[in-house]
């Protein structure tokens, strides 16, 4: 899929409608108390506001000429009380809204790495990991300040014009009808430029993107790179990326700016025009007062227009982002609990497969009706050549993935009709990734059985010989270790994956190449805890060291979408046939 790479621009699943918008309402409405009174706040701001232009003109035009000083005064203090007044309330709606904007953060982001928890495999197989860690962080930032402070600034700021209004109208009729003449025009501007800027500010968020999945994947990589001597190459790349999100966001800007440069013009035009229309047209002339006082609200009528033009350059950065959240939000969880799921209870560990059809894509089957079984407490082995589906069967059978067709049962339960967690609760599963995260030893193996008491540890620990190297460790347990454990060998990370794989007891074992990486002194280690543990458990060991397999009670060579052979070692070498080919290959 063109999608999963990081210099192919995402393409939206369908074009933008307003249900991406009146989802995002579910996140203001938990705050529509706090949004109400800050918008009471607002309203009360701007009607203190709107006092001082009519004070202005009964200065000029009766305080002044009656030189009446005292009035001059006091409306003088009541004009520096009002703007005191509005600066505390709008203060106090900001300390509001800035608050909520936190919360819909935290709601949205909470809501979107729940749903990304949930999501199966084969939605991060799609994808880079960059691409989806920008929607989380970036993205949800984006947004939080237009679904709270944006919401309230549009409500406030149509409000606005319509006190505005009514006082340009009381003050004089016929100036107020100059004011408001340049709208159609500011209309027709933004009804042309609309589509333009959606498009550019899609194109911001897929550059963006594109970004931060190339410098995501750069950093995980760094020691190839550097042993490769590839800096040179990447810094280039990355620069290209750089210069892309440069490019799409100046074509944002030039695009805005548009209506940006053109509210402020027809504000001036409208003001010329009061001055104009005041002194030379209209009969009666009017006062000099009404024209400073028609001119202040002139003012302050196109300065909300103003907001609501930089209010709507911002919805249409919101809604690029918003279709970009939705759409992982709105990805479908297709391995999940049935309506009817059951809980498994505890299990023995028999294993059947029914017939099995898979495929990962439409374009080639992976596996075509696979059908086995295996007894409770029986160890087996898989192998056979790369891309064969040898870590596929191990897959389906913690349901990482959903079957085409067919059955896979444990103890004659059909596990698509179980819960996930009573299923994978009662496995031990240890890919071919030894995944080590940021914290201590301790916490890493406990990572495995949130309750493992100290004694459980140290003996899943001795089970593997973790214990061998822990001890060496300056804070032994306590010892913090960084992300993706870079300061243990790739055999450390490998026996301590092991010990938290292990210490959740399980009934059924899956090693999907779980010594790859360890050396000859570590695998004899290994080999003595995978005997001790294997003692009564169901286990499926996907190895290439075929002396971890020889001691199996069965044997799967897996090939052409099926069980080409199976048996134990003597039976399949007395065959001499795939398996034996693949073992005398190896041996030599």
């Amino acid at each position: 899929m063109a999608r999963n790479k990081f210099d192919i621009d995402e393409k939206l699943e369908s074009e933008f409608s307003f249900k991406h918008f009146k989802k995002a309402m579910k996140y203001v409405r938990s705050y529509k108390w706090k949004m109400l009174l800050s918008l009471v706040l607002s309203i009360f701001a701007s009607v203190v506001s709107l006092i001082g232009p009519m004070i202005t003109e009964h200065v000029l035009d009766v305080s002044v000429i009656n030189k009446n000083m005292t009035e001059v005064v006091v409306l003088s203090l009541v004009y520096i009380a009002s703007i005191l007044t509005m600066i505390f309330l709008v203060t106090l709606r900001s300390r509001i809204m800035t608050k909520v904007g936190q919360g819909i953060i935290f709601d949205m982001r909470q809501d979107l790495y729940d749903h990304l928890q949930k999501l199966p495999f084969s939605y991060y197989d799609d994808r880079p990991h960059g691409k989806i860690l920008v929607r989380v962080v970036q993205y949800i930032n984006n947004v939080s300040d237009m679904l709270s402070n944006g919401i309230i600034t549009f409500v406030m700021e149509i409000l606005n014009l319509f006190f505005i209004g009514i006082f340009m109208f009381i003050l004089d009729a016929r100036l107020a009808w100059f004011v408001v003449a340049g709208l159609p025009v500011l209309t027709v501007i933004i009804f042309v430029i609309k589509p333009q800027q959606r498009r550019a500010w899609q194109d911001i968020s897929n550059k963006n993107s594109n970004m931060n999945a190339y410098l995501h994947e750069s950093i995980n990589g760094v020691k190839i790179t550097q042993i490769f001597t590839r800096q040179e190459k990447n810094y280039q790349i990355f620069a290209t990326q750089c210069n892309n999100v440069r490019k799409a966001w100046m074509r944002a800007v030039y695009t805005g700016n548009i209506l940006g440069v053109s509210v402020p013009m027809i504000s001036r035009i409208v003001t010329s025009m009061i001055y104009i229309g005041g002194i030379l047209w209209l009969t009666p002339a009017v006062t000099f007062g009404t024209i400073m006082g028609m001119t202040s609200y002139a003012q302050r009528f196109w300065q909300p227009i103003s907001s609501l033009a930089n209010i709507y350059n911002n919805f249409i950065n919101t809604i690029a982002y918003l279709e970009r959240i939705f759409e992982t939000l709105d990805e479908p969880v297709r391995i999940a609990d049935a309506p009817d799921a059951v809980e498994l209870p505890e299990i023995k560990g028999d294993v059947e497969f029914r017939n099995v059809v898979f495929s990962y894509d439409e374009s080639k089957i992976i596996l075509n009706d696979v059908s086995f079984k295996v007894k409770a407490g029986e160890s087996v082995a898989l192998v056979g050549p790369t891309g064969a589906g040898k870590s596929t069967i191990v897959n389906l059978l913690s349901r990482f993935y959903d079957l085409n067709s067919g059955q896979i049962l444990v103890d004659g339960y059909d596990i698509s009709k179980v819960t996930l967690h009573s299923l994978r609760s009662q496995m031990g599963i240890m890919l071919q990734d030894s995944f080590i995260f940021s914290g201590t030893v301790d916490y890493n193996i406990r990572y495995g059985k949130q309750d493992a008491t100290e004694e459980e540890i140290i003996a899943a620990s001795d089970a593997v010989h973790v214990s061998e190297f822990v001890k060496e460790m300056k804070d032994g347990y306590q010892t913090e270790l960084n992300e993706r454990g870079s300061r243990l060998s790739q055999g450390q990370k490998q026996l301590l994956s092991f010990a938290r794989t292990l210490i959740s007891n399980p009934k059924i074992l899956v090693l999907d190449e779980a010594t790859s990486s360890i050396d000859t002194k570590t695998e004899v280690y290994v080999q003595e805890g995978i005997a001790k543990l294997l003692e009564g458990r169901t286990s499926f060991i996907i190895a290439h060291r075929l002396s971890t397999i020889r001691g199996c009670d069965k044997i799967m060579y897996i090939d052409n979408q099926n069980i080409v052979e199976a048996g134990t070692h003597q039976e399949l070498m007395a065959k001499k046939g795939a398996y034996y080919a693949l073992y005398t290959a190896r041996s030599h």
